[in-house]
């Protein structure tokens, strides 16, 4: 059985660029020159910019532009934005209206309008805003390009999860209150290719997960973790392959994917890290669950895979390290503060971020070693982006592009 980590989705955009969630391969990688390991508000700052209302949507780096997206209040409602800055200044070159909304769903109070992280190919911009709809915009000046709203589904808490993007399908999870769904919609058009119910009747059907793309035997399959059970669905017609069946809600972390398994978390309130093998028929819980992971597992964070190691933090601050294939801890520590974004790999580090500005290098390896810390004022719940020797990071006020 071959497999394969969809290196996929990307692009078209450069090798080099950042041009979706977690970066080129959606693996929190991190490739080219060093970026700064020493940062603060005033340290290493090569811009910094104001950006209006809330998002938490990471940025991403296309061709001289940092894209992002923000949720503007306008009187009673809000206006769901997309923005271009350019990464030489940091000033804005667009900044376009997606679509205003009256009527504002309620959200968790850790959420914001505007969770999605972008994603740029083909001269192209497509965003997310869960429920409110996605788009196409030209990236060069924002131009609307298509609107779909045509996945309208009663959210719980708000929108989370981000696209992926393969063989021409916008691949999202639509898994709210009731009837949750995954679906893949024609990136030319905006038209829905196809919309797959979950197959498993859950107590608690709400989740944000943002879905990874594996290749099992020459062939695209969506990896989508969601209430009360995992399924992979076959790109090119929706229909669902195999499932592991676990009880959990709210999943929020997307699945890594390496040495033939797909690591991924299934609750939020009593979180576990799986390690399941690709492939199967059908329920296959019984045969293809390789390891099971509860202390420290993540509720956010997604996991970050460097080799043969796994690396993880929970929501509460317990970093881990542990053997892929086998599950074997190598090291369990506590950092500080709670965690949303997830882990990077750069500079040959793994970069943990806590929600509230501070940064800790850890050495990657199957010892713990700390290398350093940083800090930032304001609150920080996007992963950052890493593009040329610079990192950009946002925090609910502003986004910084931090270079040597």
């Amino acid at each position: 059985m071959i497999f394969e980590v969809l290196a996929m989705c990307v692009l078209s955009a450069g090798a080099s660029d950042w041009p979706q969630f977690r970066g080129p391969n959606s693996d929190g990688h991190a490739v080219g020159p060093a970026t700064p390991v020493e940062w603060s508000d005033t340290k290493n700052v090569a811009w910094k910019a104001s950006i209006p209302g809330l998002g938490w949507s990471s940025p991403v780096v296309v061709d001289g532009k940092v894209y992002l997206t923000t949720a503007v209040p306008r009187g009673e409602g809000l206006s769901l934005r997309v923005m271009a800055l350019d990464t030489r200044t940091g000033k804005t070159i667009w900044d376009r209206e997606v679509r205003a909304i009256e009527k504002v769903p309620s959200i968790h109070t850790k959420n914001s309008h505007a969770s999605p992280t972008p994603l740029v190919r083909d001269g192209s911009v497509f965003v997310h805003f869960g429920a409110q709809g996605m788009a196409r915009l030209a990236a060069a000046d924002g131009e609307l390009q298509w609107t779909c709203l045509e996945l309208d589904y009663p959210p719980l808490h708000g929108n989370g999860g981000s696209p992926v993007l393969h063989d021409g399908k916008l691949v999202v999870v639509c898994d709210g209150s009731k009837d949750p769904f995954v679906a893949a919609i024609d990136a030319k058009t905006g038209k829905v290719a196809w919309r797959t119910p979950r197959g498993v009747k859950a107590r608690l059907t709400h989740s944000f997960v943002t879905p990874t793309i594996a290749v099992v035997d020459e062939k695209a399959q969506v990896m989508a973790p969601g209430p009360d059970h995992f399924a992979a669905y076959d790109l090119s017609s929706g229909k669902e392959l195999w499932r592991v069946l676990a009880p959990g809600w709210s999943v929020v972390p997307q699945p890594a994917i390496g040495h033939g398994l797909v690591f991924y978390n299934h609750d939020y309130d009593h979180p576990e890290l799986m390690a399941v093998k690709l492939g199967g028929q059908g329920d296959v819980t019984d045969s293809h669950v390789v390891w099971r992971i509860k202390r420290g597992a993540p509720s956010t964070p997604s996991p970050l895979l460097v080799g043969g190691e796994l690396y993880f933090v929970s929501d509460d601050g317990i970093a881990s390290c542990v053997n892929a294939k086998s599950g074997e801890r190598h090291w369990m520590e506590r950092l500080n503060g709670n965690y949303s974004a997830s882990p990077t790999f750069a500079n040959g580090r793994v970069l943990f971020l806590n929600e509230t500005g501070l940064a800790t290098w850890v050495k990657a390896d199957k010892k713990f070693a700390m290398l350093g810390t940083n800090e930032l004022p304001g609150r920080t719940f996007a992963t950052p982006a890493f593009l040329d020797g610079a990192m950009y990071l946002r925090t609910d006020e502003t986004l910084y592009k931090f270079a040597n």
